[in-house]
């Protein structure tokens, strides 16, 4: 039989582990509450209060989820935090969260941040190209708002290899093929390729739905008749009969005789065309050159293309500006001079 205090050391040792692991539990859950509830705080409470009820945000292609986490904090919508990163991964979205422009509600929590913007739908720009701009204006619109560089945007419009890529193999330049219509465009910008397809594709679209194999033209032109009739005139009601008269002056072999047409040829026009620069002979000067010019000279819209397909059924040969939007249209040139000496002087 074993003396007393040597069976109360034995229990001691055996009591010692147990207090230990206790110890070691206790601190392991103490630690892990702390954690939690670390975590936790940041994942359910709201971010920086704002009273704009959102905020726009630009996540570029590319960006790390770090990136992402600073971009929102940048915007006011979280707190910059490695958490972020932690609760991404915890939720099951690192790789689901999306490049682009995306407008996301104020005064939400991490997670609720994150969740929208992972539904999110990129935001979509409206650009309208006006009708009858030509390929440096377009340029200049796309260029004005950072969607495209201007000089590569016209460089890729009069490139060879481009054109025959896009099946216009006949063409020497896109002018008169840029589209103008209201166009939906989402951040990050698709590169210039991508947008003078767009524009392009438009116009063909636009031209299968119009053409009905009637007419003596040729596509392109059309193209060129219907630019020429954009420029001339702003009047809807108008755009066939100068159509028409374009169209009598061609079949009885009559010069075009149309002032846009020389104005497209002359480089840095200042606004003031002379009668010198009406009697220098450029390929667009139609007081000059018999014909239609060798393409168009801006982009004419669905309109003056149906113009030019469906003409007014009429003989006039002239019109003259009456100053107030509208035009005098006439048959005979005694009868057009008239008009001139009414209207123009």
């Amino acid at each position: 039989m074993q003396p007393a205090d040597q069976s109360d050391r034995k229990q001691q040792k055996k009591k010692l582990p147990i207090r230990g692991v206790l110890r070691a539990s206790l601190i392991a859950l103490v630690a892990i509450a702390s954690i939690s509830w670390w975590f936790g705080h940041y994942a359910l409470t709201p971010g920086p209060a704002k009273i704009e009820p959102t905020s726009t945000v630009f996540i570029p292609r590319g960006t790390t989820v770090a990136g992402i986490g600073t971009l929102l904090d940048e915007a006011k919508l979280i707190h910059n935090d490695l958490r972020f990163g932690l609760l991404t991964k915890l939720m099951r979205v690192s790789a689901k969260l999306p490049a682009g422009e995306f407008k996301l509600s104020s005064n939400q929590t991490p997670v609720d941040v994150i969740n929208e913007l992972v539904a999110a739908r990129p935001i979509q720009h409206q650009i309208t190209i006006a009708e009858g701009l030509n390929i440096s204006e377009i340029a200049d619109i796309f260029h004005n708002d950072d969607w495209a560089d201007k000089s590569r945007f016209i460089a890729l419009c009069r490139d060879p290899q481009f054109i025959d890529e896009l099946g216009l193999t006949e063409l020497e330049s896109l002018e008169g093929y840029l589209f103008p219509d209201t166009y939906r465009l989402m951040r990050p910008a698709s590169d210039e390729k991508v947008l003078i397809r767009k524009l392009v594709n438009r116009s063909l679209d636009i031209w299968q739905g119009l053409y009905r194999g009637e007419s003596s033209l040729s596509r392109h032109q059309v193209f060129t008749l219907a630019s020429i009739v954009e420029k001339e005139t702003g009047n809807a009601e108008e755009r066939s009969l100068i159509a028409a008269v374009f169209l009598n002056r061609l079949d009885k072999k009559m010069k075009l005789q149309s002032d846009p047409t020389v104005i497209y040829g002359i480089k840095d026009f200042d606004g003031t065309l002379t009668k010198i620069q009406l009697r220098t002979k450029t390929a667009y000067n139609t007081y000059q050159i018999p014909g239609l010019p060798p393409g168009p000279i801006c982009s004419p819209g669905r309109e003056a293309l149906q113009a030019v397909l469906t003409p007014a059924d009429s003989k006039y040969l002239y019109f003259v500006s009456k100053n107030d939007g509208s035009h005098h249209f006439s048959k005979s040139l005694r009868e057009h001079n008239r008009a001139v000496n009414r209207y123009q002087r």
